[in-house]
């Protein structure tokens, strides 16, 4: 390995937008990738077709060991080196919370929060070490408005947004650079988003993975905090502050209402 190869952790990358990232950082020259996800066969297969090395591991981020087999894992392929990580694997399981209940809110927070907590912790000392290096953590525009039926999806995403705060603040005089990618409606496999994408009003809501690798290469390299995909996203988090009332009265009926909010998955 030489002194100029960048070593980069994607997680949920066997797909959607894990995979587009993927794609876009073996672009990047010197790059060095590590696949995350729990389908094997698919990273092994996305591997192959990137022009940079890349190396797959299987692996389900809720398990207690996994943390420990990523970091084993970039000891023995990639010399113990690490200089961005790209939190992106979760999911979303849309419902009620008189519904689903606490065990529904509970395997959100697991996956879309608690795995991206002890995955960072495992791999912060190799961020340190290789400094000036970054953090993506995906999130969502679910993580700073909420809407009916993915409460449990808000809450994961809401505590992922509120430690990625506090992270930045902690890991920049360490020259990690902490950053955020939020997006939206995202057309993948497990979300078609066919209503939105029918009708020229709502189209423009509906973006493609790509466009989120795109901003997750800009704030993984130090050139961004956090970026909202589409861009106009953004203003719904400032509506949700300075108009709780309206946005409230919005977002409790209508089309987008009865959508599931999938930012990723592995």
């Amino acid at each position: 390995m030489s002194e100029g190869t960048r070593v980069t952790v994607v997680t949920g990358a066997s797909s959607g937008i894990g995979e587009a990232t993927a794609r876009r950082l073996a672009r990047e020259p010197g790059t060095e990738l590590v696949l995350v996800a729990r389908r094997g066969e698919l990273l092994a297969r996305l591997a192959e077709s990137l022009p940079c090395r890349a190396t797959p591991l299987a692996a389900d981020l809720t398990d207690a060991d996994a943390p420990q087999r990523v970091r084993d894992h970039l000891e023995s392929e990639h010399g113990g080196r690490l200089h961005l990580l790209v939190n992106n694997a979760g999911a979303a399981w849309r419902g009620a919370f008189a519904e689903g209940g606490y065990e529904n809110v509970q395997r959100h927070m697991e996956l879309n929060f608690e795995a991206v907590v002890r995955l960072t912790e495992a791999l912060l000392p190799l961020l340190r070490a290789a400094a000036p290096s970054a953090i993506v953590n995906v999130a969502s525009t679910a993580g700073r408005v909420a809407r009916a039926r993915t409460g449990a999806y808000s809450a994961s995403k809401f505590a992922l947004i509120g430690w990625n705060d506090a992270l930045y603040a902690e890991e920049r005089p360490q020259g990690v650079h902490v950053g955020m990618v939020l997006p939206g409606f995202v057309q993948t496999a497990g979300f078609p988003a066919t209503e939105l994408r029918e009708k020229a009003l709502t189209r423009w809501i509906v973006s493609s993975p790509d466009k989120v690798a795109e901003a997750i290469q800009e704030v993984g390299s130090g050139r961004s905090a956090e970026r909202y995909v589409p861009r106009p996203y953004a203003l719904a988090a400032v509506a949700r502050i300075l108009f709780p009332g309206l946005v409230r009265r919005v977002l409790s009926g209508g089309s987008a209402a009865s959508l599931t909010t999938k930012t990723a998955a592995e």
